[in-house]
């Protein structure tokens, strides 16, 4: 998608663009107040006060014809520089544009802006008349608080976005339809993966049979994934007494995105935002000789965070989540082939899911604000310096970013732009030595003496939640055989006849036996419409049963996305299936026709 914010011609005409809408709003609503009208990535936004008047979804078509008006007056878009007096005396009658002049310094220049019978407050630049702002469209609104201050008063924002040409704007909006199909938080509605409840708590997905079969498959995958490289699993409690995270410092650094301090029995807890302080406290309990290193504890482990309100999106970002979580305790010579071990398991998990469009980044503190982080220059340099290397042996792509690190350390992050345009880190390798530190972790060396290890935190799937959120995303909801939570439904021709049903439940049988999960659907629906609704829930494969499928003991098969039906032998397509299911293939592209 389009960054607006970053295309410089796009930038001067949507900016121009939300004077028009301005312009436009202050005809309908005289009353009309306004405060700031950036221009964001998605287009371009305008705060405003309308007194009593809320605005509906009904009013936008209304605003957009008051628009057009403005557009095709061609009024031209005049700059005039004023003193900070004469401003104030302009928009007196405005408080947020008051208020916006009384914080410039004196003797600083002011400019405004206007076009028509309306001026605004405004740096610029603009277009050079309303005529170029024509091709348009008002996407939403909402409610934003007065300098994003919930104690401030609700005003109300509407978006849009503003083309050169008709044709530009249209394939917009058509990419705008593909990306809400894609939305997961409407795929996840619609395969009934998740919901929310205001009753549970915003921010507080409940997986549905179909999410927690899915959540199931991918846990078990990559736990087989890790048990392969040697990986140990273990289970830790969600809740932890605050003790543990003073020592790990998260209640001096991570406080505010957490869940608030209960106190029972004169003892304080806290819901954990991360696993890395218990995994710490089991690498403790035994004594571990340098031979016994790297020690590789996992965890999928449900976590909590306390993400602001603003910022929830469906199951991509939550307040309860699960993590796919490592941390290996490795001596330091051991760090660069660790890291790079659990890069290639990166890959190697992306190459299987088919992902291909995300990028490398490398994770930096801010060097002007070190107060956010523990631990001395020397570590950061040196942990910095170390994954850095990592990336180049490999030859890895990837670019760096400052004040993106962990608190405790610099950190590898893997990201992928969501079908929101989000930019979100799917997997993460960190490099710390900071808690072995602070929780005094050690192991005997080959000379008898006592040294601290050095950790890798790693999550190869992130969190399950954003991870499936991505994958529907990717896959319109296509997901492959192997994870379906109903890999087939069975379709009987006559669901009212006895025989057509019996074989139907046989078919079904013979593939539970062989942990194929499918269903019959057996509806007293016409064919054609059971068939439909099979596409629709976005069921791999369909299988249709009637008198010839009964009489040779075969099945006439349909796969998602195709209009192509075979028959096949009952014992042909359970061996296809088997052999697809086990090699996990993913089939992309294949989309509703």
């Amino acid at each position: 998608m389009i960054n607006f914010k970053e295309d410089e011609n796009l930038s001067v005409l949507n900016h121009s663009c939300a004077h028009l809408m301005a312009q436009a709003v202050k005809h309908l609503y005289p009353q009309a107040k306004f405060w700031v009208g950036p221009v964001v990535e998605e287009g371009f936004y305008y705060d405003m006060d309308l007194g009593d008047v809320t605005l509906t979804d009904e009013d936008l078509p209304k605003i957009e014809k008051e628009m057009k008006k403005c557009a095709k007056a061609d009024k031209l878009i005049v700059r005039h520089e004023v003193t900070k007096e004469e401003a104030q005396e302009m928009f007196k009658d405005d408080p947020y544009k008051e208020d916006l002049i009384s914080r410039m310094e004196p003797g600083q220049t002011i400019t405004t802006y206007t076009q028509g019978d309306y001026t605004d407050l405004c740096r610029g630049p603009h277009v050079k008349s309303t005529k170029q702002c024509r091709y348009f469209k008002l996407l939403k609104h909402s409610g934003a608080y007065w300098k994003g201050d919930k104690n401030n008063k609700v005003l109300q924002r509407v978006y849009g976005v503003c083309f050169p040409s008709e044709e530009e704007l249209d394939d917009y909006l058509k990419q705008l339809e593909e990306m809400k199909e894609r939305d997961h938080r409407k795929l996840g509605k619609d395969m009934q993966m998740f919901m929310f409840s205001d009753t549970v708590g915003a921010g507080l997905p409940m997986w549905l049979p179909n999410g927690f079969t899915v959540r199931r498959l991918l846990s078990d995958y990559i736990m087989d994934k890790e048990l392969e490289q040697g990986y140990i699993h273990v289970k830790t409690p969600s809740v932890a007494s605050t003790k543990l995270y003073k020592i790990s410092g998260h209640l001096a650094h991570y406080k505010n995105d957490m869940f608030p301090v209960m106190e029972r029995d004169g003892e304080d807890f806290v819901l954990r935002p991360m696993n890395c302080p218990e995994h710490m406290i089991i690498y403790k309990s035994t004594l571990h000789s340098y031979r016994d290193l790297p020690v590789r504890i996992a965890e999928v482990a449900d976590d909590f965070r306390f993400e602001a309100s603003g910022a929830l999106t469906g199951v991509e970002r939550a307040r309860a989540f699960t993590q796919n979580d490592s941390h290996i305790f490795c001596r330091p010579d051991q760090i660069a082939s660790e890291i790079k071990d659990v890069t290639k398991l990166i890959l190697d998990v992306y190459k299987d899911f088919d992902f291909k469009d995300y990028s490398f980044r490398l994770s930096l503190r801010d060097k002007n604000n070190t107060d956010k982080y523990f631990g001395n220059d020397e570590l950061w340099e040196k942990s910095e310096a170390e994954l850095r290397e990592v990336l180049k042996e490999m030859g890895v792509p990837y670019y760096e970013a400052e004040g993106e690190a962990a608190f405790y350390g610099p950190k590898i992050d893997v990201q992928v732009r969501s079908v929101l345009g989000h930019d979100v880190t799917l997997s993460t390798i960190q490099l710390d030595y900071q808690l072995p530190e602070r929780f005094e972790l050690e192991y005997v060396d080959k000379d008898g003496q006592k040294k601290r290890p050095v950790v890798i935190h790693r999550a190869i799937l992130g969190s399950l939640d954003r991870f499936i959120a991505f994958l529907l995303e990717e896959t319109k909801g296509n997901l492959p055989l192997w994870l379906a939570p109903t890999q087939a439904v069975i379709i009987p021709v006559g669901p009212d006849n006895d025989a057509h049903l019996a074989y139907a439940k046989k078919v079904a049988d013979l593939l539970h036996q062989h942990h194929i999960r499918a269903k019959v659907d057996s509806r007293n629906e016409k064919l054609g419409y059971r068939v439909r609704e099979a596409q629709m829930s976005k069921t791999p494969v369909e299988l249709v049963v009637g008198d010839g499928e009964a009489a040779d003991n075969s099945v006439t098969v349909r796969r998602y996305g195709s209009k192509d039906a075979v028959k096949m032998g009952l014992d042909e397509f359970l061996n296809s299936m088997m052999q697809e299911i086990n090699a996990k293939t993913i089939n992309r592209g294949m989309e509703e026709k």
